[in-house]
């Protein structure tokens, strides 16, 4: 599912495609979302859903570029809930991860140079907001060996 917040009254509006929630987040800051650009709806409608933790919610940062045309942009949460990984299907459908990829992509597939820069790829990932995840031990259990390699890291230094 995919929403974003109206900068006026601050509700949650569904998005009902990725592409139009694509469109959104990559003219977010010069473009802000009101609920008047929905048709048949106001700020004075209520919420189409809640900020709550009845699902996992993660803020995706705005401003980032619509993937090129041919591709894909895929961001994936991980199974201990810890993080996002962000990855891109090429037109070959081989999937990179960075754009080092990217620029390996291009260089054995030349074709598509003049179609997309690697400045058209961004790999940041959503933030997972911590309190709407269920504290089971599966995100414990993630949160914990992170932890672990940090203090790992810190007492062999």
């Amino acid at each position: 599912m995919y929403a974003v917040q109206c900068c006026k009254c601050h509700k949650w509006r569904k998005v009902a495609t990725k592409d139009e929630f694509e469109t959104i987040r990559e003219n977010f800051t010069e473009e802000p979302w009101y609920c008047s650009k929905r048709p048949d709806c106001s700020c004075e409608d209520t919420a189409d859903i809640e900020y709550d933790s009845s699902r996992i919610w993660v803020i995706d940062k705005p401003n980032i570029p619509k993937p090129p045309p041919g591709t894909e942009r895929l961001v994936v949460m991980r199974g201990d809930l810890s993080k996002m990984d962000t990855y891109y299907v090429m037109p070959n459908g081989k999937r990179v991860r960075c754009t080092a990829e990217v620029d390996k992509f291009l260089e054995a597939n030349p074709q598509y140079k003049d179609r997309f820069a690697v400045e058209s790829f961004s790999f940041a990932t959503p933030k997972i907001v911590e309190e709407t995840v269920s504290h089971s031990s599966v995100w414990k259990a993630g949160k914990a060996k992170k932890q672990d390699k940090i203090n790992a890291s810190s007492n062999n230094n």
